[in-house]
């Protein structure tokens, strides 16, 4: 059962077609031709998305510095309101501290703690001598 059978000969002969063979060479040229408009396609694509994208930074860059003077411009003007904030800040909480009662009705008005002295400046000849405010 497992023996081996002889082989037999095929009763017809295989005939091997005979096909024509190609023109290499111009399959050849024609695929380099091809590969040579594909490369030139692309150059000139990737050549027009350039200068479009180098068109559009040339309008844009203008706008941009503009933007950035704008911006140094209101940091300048942050900073002096930020100084200004700070000084009227300082001044508020000196008006409104209850510690400081006394000190700033004297600032203000003329009148003055009972336990203090006025002292008045006079001239030789006997006129008051003219004081500017504290203010």
């Amino acid at each position: 059962m497992n023996a081996f059978q002889p082989s037999r000969p095929p009763l017809e002969p295989i005939q091997k077609r005979r096909v024509a063979p190609r023109p290499r060479r111009h399959l050849r040229q024609r695929s380099y031709q091809v590969m040579a408009l594909e490369t030139t396609v692309k150059i000139g694509v990737n050549a027009v998305i350039s200068v479009a994208a180098a068109s559009a930074l040339v309008q844009l860059l203008p706008y941009h510095w503009l933007q950035q003077d704008k911006l140094r411009e209101i940091g300048t003007e942050v900073k002096l309101m930020e100084g200004r904030v700070n000084t009227l800040n300082t001044k508020f909480s000196h008006n409104f501290d209850p510690r400081e009662n006394k000190t700033i009705m004297q600032q203000q008005s003329y009148r003055f703690d009972p336990s203090q002295r006025q002292v008045v400046i006079m001239n030789k000849d006997g006129s008051e001598v003219e004081q500017p405010p504290d203010r």
